[in-house]
């Protein structure tokens, strides 16, 4: 395993287990953890070298932070480092929920704890909520030993947050398909002039990096490495990037992310290239930006299951540039009214509860319109 030195003296391994992805007993939103087979996972990324694992307050339903620590229970508590998170939109309570969290995780202490998805839209909701001075607090009496905040929100965020206080570290969205057709470069670049440790989620934008087409796959550069493993090299071949996280689901991707962060990551020129020329591909291909973080469904009066519409919306959206025909790729869409009527996109209230939790800011009652009209 790869490490990074983070501040002076503490070894980050480059690849962090993130618990938002945990196995299920079985598919569809909310079914319960596997636990036997999470904490299979935990017991081999612990083995082979990983020593960084982040949760959060709303991941599982609140149950990732309970597995995770009962995962981890076993080993030394200096053996490995726990990265936690304080959600404004799940409660306002700083003390509430951060005691909560160490309940949870049966711990007495948290060693990376953020101020989670800070965006534009809730920016003034942490500042009301006091959160900033009371984890500061917090580190102070020991119970926190670095603190940095998570940013979803525009580089213009990013700018104010980092003015806030004398963070530890950042943790942004980075991967190659975002540096090259999103913000993720000038994040990146913002973050560096403060010479801040640089913890990536979504460095596989929520798997999309690894179940690409193809036709696309064939543009990344020569070797081995499977697409999931360029999307990792990518990451990690940057200066200044302390942990690459990755939501692992099974234990082969545990396995094989493993093997990629313990190798070399550099990358030449031509590699780079070629990364560029696929994300410009995919970018043609993919009409929304969703990475299947869920945070949208929470809150959804219909209990839809937003990311599989929106999965759906852009296999039809691909269809129709591949066919050249809307009639011939509509098949994709029709199959939606195999669900209850009170689950199909047309029975979308508009009421934007779910925007207000999206990272990624997409207007996902504009899609559940347009679909709702394709199915009329």
């Amino acid at each position: 395993m790869n490490y990074s030195t983070f501040k002076t003296d503490v070894k980050l391994s480059k690849l962090g287990f993130g618990a938002m992805r945990l196995p299920q007993t079985e598919p569809g939103f909310g079914k319960p953890i596997d636990e036997p087979a999470a904490k299979e996972m935990v017991d081999y990324a612990m083995a082979n070298g990983v020593n960084y694992y982040d949760t959060a307050y709303i991941y599982h339903g609140g149950k990732s932070e309970v597995v995770l620590g009962e995962a981890l229970r076993k080993y030394p508590r200096e053996s490995y480092y726990v990265a936690d998170k304080f959600n404004v939109q799940a409660n306002p309570d700083c003390d509430f929920q951060f005691k909560d969290q160490l309940a949870r995780l049966g711990m007495d202490s948290i060693d990376f704890y953020l101020i989670h998805s800070v965006m534009d839209q809730t920016e003034a909701a942490y500042d009301e909520s006091g959160c900033i001075p009371y984890f500061l607090e917090q580190k102070r009496l020991g119970k926190i030993k670095y603190l940095g905040f998570s940013c979803h929100g525009t580089p213009d965020c990013l700018r104010r947050m980092l003015k806030k206080n004398d963070w530890d570290f950042v943790q942004i969205q980075l991967n190659y398909y975002d540096w090259f057709c999103g913000n993720a470069k000038e994040m990146y670049e913002i973050i560096r002039e403060k010479d801040l440790p640089i913890m990536v989620m979504e460095p596989i934008r929520g798997g999309m990096l690894a179940n690409i087409a193809a036709d696309v796959a064939a543009r990344l550069p020569e070797g081995n490495a499977s697409p999931a493993a360029w999307a990792l090299r990518f990451v990690m071949n940057l200066p200044g990037i302390a942990v690459t996280l990755s939501g692992m689901s099974r234990k082969d991707q545990v396995v094989e992310n493993i093997a990629t962060a313990s190798a070399d990551v550099a990358l030449s020129e031509t590699d780079l290239k070629r990364i560029e020329e696929t994300s410009r591909l995919l970018y043609n291909k993919t009409s929304v930006p969703c990475t299947g973080c869920r945070y949208c469904c929470d809150n959804c009066p219909q209990e839809f299951d937003i990311p599989s519409l929106l999965a759906t919306y852009n296999e039809y959206k691909n269809d129709v540039t591949v066919l050249g025909d809307a009639a011939v790729a509509s098949w994709r869409l029709q199959r939606l009214k195999a669900l209850p009527e009170d689950k199909q996109p047309g029975s979308c209230l508009g009421c934007g509860a779910c925007t207000q939790h999206c990272p990624q800011n997409i207007d996902i009652p504009a899609y559940m319109q347009e679909m709702g009209e394709y199915l009329k």
